[in-house]
């Protein structure tokens, strides 16, 4: 009666014909694991119209923090909501002091979810957990948290909204960059049914975005149609400087995520004869 899945799986099934009796049992959807791309909401929506979205974000040391109502998803359909009963989420800066409304910031997890760290990994331990913000100063045992490494932002209603992994965030031209905020006016043009965007070394901009596309009816002018579409809707310094077409869907990791990694490593070498 439940359905948990990732962005890159609802992508796919969002894509496919349900059977009609699905309505009667299927009582609610949930995702996390990165941001929901909107037409893929929408399509699910109207696929499933008796059925519940619950949009979440979750940590794997602490399973979930947060979760949208799916009454507010119409008003806030990019909002990963409010934290979890039993938790609290923070959005706190690189010297731990808290984020203003609509700051970018790292996403902190404290409450009972919290694990107790890595097996037999003190050094990873040491680095993802570390004292809660806000505590008082000469705690014998000072509550520990979750640095979860992912940067998020709050509005001024206490809502969430994933920008991205700290790790995946393009350099470019001065400027950061979410890889998220470029696939989702990739994914709203309609053109493609996979995307990721990636930073990728470049002589003059430090890293250039490069999108990585799969389209089930790619041609010669897939590329020129797509880069129209997003410089109708984001800044120059955001605007892919390649797009690599792929004919099948793209590589997953074993969480069933399309393996950035993997992608981006066959795209290390890409701009190194360009010259300034």
């Amino acid at each position: 009666t439940g359905l948990a899945a990732v962005p890159p799986l609802w992508v796919q099934l969002a894509q496919l014909e349900w059977p009609e009796t699905v309505t009667g049992h299927l009582r609610y959807i949930t995702n996390s694991g990165g941001h929901m791309p909107k037409p893929t909401l929408d399509a699910l929506r109207a696929k499933l119209p008796t059925t519940r979205p619950f949009l979440m974000y979750g940590l794997t040391e602490a399973f979930r923090s947060t979760y949208l109502p799916p009454e507010e998803v119409d008003r806030r359909p990019d909002s990963m909501g409010k934290a979890i009963p039993n938790a609290e989420i923070l959005v706190v800066r690189e010297d731990g002091s808290f984020c203003a409304p609509g700051e970018p910031g790292e996403l902190v997890h404290r409450g009972v979810h919290v694990a107790l760290g890595y097996w037999n990994d003190p050094e990873k331990t040491a680095e993802r957990y570390k004292p809660a913000p806000g505590q008082l100063s000469g705690l014998v045992i000072p509550e520990l948290a979750v640095w979860s490494g992912d940067t998020v932002k709050m509005d001024e209603e206490g809502y969430l909204y994933f920008i991205g992994r700290r790790d995946e965030m393009i350099k470019t031209s001065g400027y950061r960059v979410s890889p998220s905020e470029v696939e989702e006016v990739v994914y709203a043009t309609g053109l493609v049914k996979e995307v990721i965007a990636t930073g990728v070394s470049h002589p003059i901009l430090g890293q250039a975005v490069v999108l990585v596309v799969y389209a089930a009816a790619a041609d010669t002018t897939l590329g020129d149609d797509i880069l129209a579409e997003c410089k109708k809707r984001l800044p120059a310094f955001m605007l892919p400087a390649r797009i690599e077409s792929r004919a099948e869907p793209l590589p997953r990791n074993p969480n069933g995520k399309i393996d950035r990694k993997r992608l981006a490593g066959a795209l290390e070498n890409l701009f190194q004869d360009d010259v300034a």
